[in-house]
């Protein structure tokens, strides 16, 4: 009985061997939905319609038969909706970074120090993956995060939890060199090779735990593996980039198709339609190497020589494209895809537009958002969790706003409001520009008391103290 393309631990638990398993898997994955709609959705998200680059335009004979339009113009235009939408959907929720709950009394992200400087970098990477293709498998390496996408990694589901069991990274610089593959598994993970063009795998390198520690010896300077130790559980999770648990090209691509393809077409038609056709009366004794001879003369010299007493003439004679049709279909298509996808054209919001009308324009993305996040969220949390931390990440989203009548917002209500509040609810200063704002007054408060004599610095401290009892009775 032949398998399906999902690849589980039973799978797993009953192959010969460890290659064997890798080949049969990746063979298996590459023949699923998941993998063949992240392929195809790379081709998107790189501006080249699968669509369009496929379309031929034919003719049909009086008999039916049909062949290929030699004559016809042969401009492809495929447009950047797929990639504009989903680059938008992703940095609304990840374009300011992460920051977290848990945030130390001098108002560092203590939690996010350890995870590296690129950790924003990495979870912006996940997120758009993870909208590309449905999925994304983000592999904390260490101190840092690798991600995974779903054109390069086979998933292996544990068949009672469903939850991500192991894994097979594949890949090959091209076609001309062989398939390299790591197979991945809790208590460690495989390095293998091809030997050739196919997936006939070799071990390259024994499996090993995920974190090593080295020892340099001074003699040679040869590093020695001193210790190996692995994680509580698999350090790869499954975020999923909607409740679908499918690509955003899904329901888009029919979409886009017909919007490149209407673009395409009215740009062939103007330029077919650009062309000059000569009308010729009482040429009936010219074959079609003089009326080409002539056409050539006409281009070149611009004058046509005809005798009117025998009744010839001369008359040219242009197409009109129709325009305006296509152009409403062009822009009701654009504005059907903005909506069901639940995104922001700007373009609709007028200039100068009052903050309610801004809110009122993000709500379909507000909702989108919420649904996305939450999956980051879980990601990131599962990623902590491999790390012994337990804490929330909290997204600041990136919208274009009146800037002007929140400050001014913010600003009235100041006298009832802590320094750190007034700074968070400040529009143009991001959660990092935050912390780092109140350490540096922190530094200057600190700087101001010690320059006071000893009786004066005396009285501000009792002053202070004061002040905190006083809150502190309320």
């Amino acid at each position: 009985m032949s398998k399906g393309p999902l690849v589980t631990d039973g799978d797993l638990k009953a192959a010969a061997s460890a290659t064997a398993f890798a080949a049969d898997a990746i063979e298996r994955h590459m023949s699923s939905e998941m993998y063949r709609n992240a392929v195809t959705a790379n081709e998107y998200y790189r501006q080249h319609n699968v669509t369009i680059n496929r379309f031929v335009q034919k003719i049909y004979s009086c008999s039916g038969a049909e062949a290929e339009d030699f004559t016809a113009s042969k401009l492809r235009l495929a447009s950047n909706l797929f990639k504009r939408l989903n680059v938008q959907r992703c940095t609304y929720s990840l374009g300011k970074g992460v920051s977290f709950v848990d945030v130390s009394a001098g108002g560092k992200d203590t939690t996010k120090e350890g995870l590296g400087d690129r950790f924003d970098d990495d979870v912006m990477e996940m997120g758009l993956k993870a909208l590309i293709h449905g999925v994304s498998f983000p592999f904390w390496n260490l101190d840092h995060i690798d991600v995974f996408t779903a054109d390069e990694f086979c998933p292996v589901w544990d068949e009672y939890s469903g939850a991500l069991y192991a894994g097979v990274r594949f890949w090959r610089l091209d076609s001309d060199h062989p398939w390299h593959a790591t197979l991945y598994e809790q208590d460690g993970y495989t390095e293998m090779v091809s030997g050739g063009s196919g997936f006939d795998f070799e071990v390259a390198e024994a499996k090993r735990a995920y974190k090593v520690t080295y020892q340099e010896i001074p003699a040679d300077g040869m590093k020695l593996a001193v210790d190996a130790e692995n994680y509580s559980r698999l350090p790869i999770v499954a975020v999923w980039g909607s409740d679908a648990h499918q690509s955003t090209l899904v329901g888009m691509r029919e979409s886009i198709d017909a919007y490149d393809l209407i673009k395409s077409g009215l740009v062939n038609d103007t330029r077919d339609c650009a062309q000059i056709y000569w009308l010729i009366n009482g040429a009936g004794g010219m074959d079609d190497r003089d009326l080409d001879l002539w056409r050539a003369k006409l281009k070149l010299t611009h004058v046509a020589e005809v005798d009117a007493e025998q009744g010839q003439s001369v008359t040219p004679y242009t197409q009109e494209v129709p325009v305006e049709g296509r152009k409403e279909t062009l822009a009701q298509i654009k504005a059907d895809i903005y909506e069901d996808f639940g995104a922001l054209d700007v373009h609709t919001i007028a200039a100068g537009a009052t903050n309610d009308h801004i809110d009122a324009a993000y709500q379909p993305m507000d909702e989108e958002a919420a649904e996305f996040e939450r999956h980051i969220r879980e990601g990131i949390m599962d990623i902590l969790a491999l790390q012994g931390i337990e804490d929330t990440p909290v997204f600041t989203r990136t919208r274009i706003s009146n800037t002007k009548e929140q400050v001014e917002t913010v600003c009235l209500e100041a006298e009832w409001l802590d320094e750190e509040t007034i700074l968070r609810k400040l529009p143009n200063i991001t959660p990092d520009e935050r912390a780092k704002i109140l350490e540096r007054k922190q530094r200057e408060q600190e700087e101001r008391m010690a320059a006071l004599p000893p009786a004066l610095a005396a009285n501000a401290k009792g002053a202070q103290e004061g002040d905190e009892d006083e809150e502190g009775d309320e």
